[in-house]
């Protein structure tokens, strides 16, 4: 008798019957939820919208709000009602509103990617293509959640967790995505995903409203009952198929992969040798690993050869490339070779322009010199030649006009205020010495 209490006890903790809302109100909240006109299609078209930019700047925190806001959630829940409670208007009503959204979903998503600049493929666009068994499990709950929600007063956030959960809206965003860029592969992925999530949350909502025990719209019919459920499971195990085919071959290579890395850090590590990577040649069943550092020996290869039996790679034959023949040793060397090179044609660069900046100090040194000769020089000349009061040196470059010739010489450029003109002997004696003092080859006195 306790364990009975005990056990009726537990069972009191999972009934939901007493927390169910009104049938008529759950019936008309699903009902209206069904609709899309007006309000409730804007409110789509702005979702799909803001989804798609989300998906296009890779931005997690505004697929999350488009999903908010989505009204998807109504009609896919309202097919499952309807066909749970044999109300084939209903049905009728969330089939054709259920396709109009769909349509309008992924002509938005089509019309927003041909105009964004923005057409490169980010990840989170890119996970939206590949479905798996986990999507399946991820809609039944999500739908079971929502549908109980639905049902019951205490609602609390069911419906917008349901709706993050489920993700409804970067699928079609996706499908729309790949119609826009040509990438058949990820609008059919992408609406698989779609359907799925269309399917087995309608699915969950079946299952769930047949079990809360809510009144059929029409009459019983036990055999048109039993047709229908046939007809349910059939659609569910259809879509159901090719995920799981496709979740099947994501394990096994996972469990592949993993069997290849447990190999490698097993069989092949060695202090000194770093390996950088591992890949399977299926023409070949080769397994090609690629390793830098000491060199791993003949002996040691042979043995891991041997052991590749203990990891289910004893189809494989093993071929480590290394030293000089690894790519990553040739990419070394390319790149030491391009550095060297580079680093030569710097030096002749740098020889290059530091002779032209000897050049240049040369000349600048030159016409420096000068200026301070003749600061020097004019100092001197008061004692020497007291009737010059000023006195101009620089380096000429003269050219003749009819023959082009060029001449190089030192100008002196003396002036004499209030006296008599040199004569000509003090014009040589001048020049003969400013010509010495200077250190010029030629000299012209003016």
């Amino acid at each position: 008798m306790e364990s009975k209490g005990l056990w009726e006890e537990i069972k009191s903790h999972f009934v939901i019957r007493q927390d169910m809302e009104d049938e008529a109100e759950i019936v008309e909240q699903i009902t209206g939820g069904v609709s899309f006109k007006g309000a409730n299609l804007w409110v789509l078209i702005f979702a799909i919208f803001i989804a798609s930019l989300g998906l296009n700047v890779n931005s997690t925190a505004v697929i999350i709000g488009a999903m908010l806001i989505s009204p998807l959630m109504g009609p896919i829940i309202g097919m499952g009602f309807a066909m749970a409670i044999d109300d084939l208007p209903l049905l009728k009503r969330a089939a054709k509103n259920f396709g109009v959204a769909t349509l309008i979903s992924v002509l938005t998503a089509m019309v927003y990617f041909l105009i964004t600049p923005l057409g490169e493929a980010q990840s989170e666009l890119l996970a939206r293509t590949s479905p798996t068994i986990y999507d399946v499990l991820i809609a039944t709950f999500g739908g079971a959640a929502g549908i109980l929600a639905l049902c019951t007063k205490g609602k609390g956030n069911v419906i917008p967790g349901v709706a993050i959960a489920t993700a409804l809206m970067p699928p079609l965003c996706t499908a729309g995505y790949g119609l826009a860029t040509g990438h058949f592969l990820y609008f059919l992925g992408a609406f698989y995903l779609f359907f799925i999530n269309t399917v087995f949350i309608s699915l969950a909502t079946f299952v769930g409203v047949r079990l809360m025990h809510f009144r059929h719209r029409t009459f019983q019919n036990p055999d048109r009952a039993r047709k229908s459920k046939r007809i349910v499971m059939a659609v569910a195990l259809l879509t159901m198929t090719p995920s799981v085919l496709l979740t099947v071959g994501i394990v096994n290579r996972s469990i592949f992969d993993n069997q290849v890395s447990r190999f490698v850090k097993m069989e092949l590590s060695q202090s000194g040798t770093q390996v950088i990577s591992s890949s399977i040649d299926g023409e070949s069943m080769t397994l090609n690993v690629v390793a830098v550092g000491r060199e791993i020996t003949d002996s040691t290869q042979r043995v891991a050869s041997k052991n590749m039996v203990h990891y289910n790679l004893a189809q494989y034959s093993l071929n480590i490339i290394q030293g000089e023949n690894s790519d990553t040793a040739i990419v070394l060397n390319n790149r030491l070779t391009q550095i060297t090179s580079s680093r030569e044609e710097d030096r002749k660069k740098m020889m290059e322009m530091s002779a032209k900046m000897t050049e240049l100090s040369a000349k600048l040194e030159g016409y420096a010199r000068y200026e301070r000769l003749t600061q020097d020089v004019t100092r001197e000349m008061k004692s020497l030649f007291p009737g010059v009061s000023h006195l101009t040196i620089a380096k000429v470059v003269q050219t003749d006009r009819d023959s082009l010739d060029t001449r190089h010489f030192v100008a002196a450029i003396i002036t004499q205020e209030g006296k008599a003109a040199l004569t000509q002997a003090e014009r040589d004696r001048l020049h003969d010495w400013l010509q010495s003092r200077v250190g010029a080859d030629s000299l012209v006195l003016y």
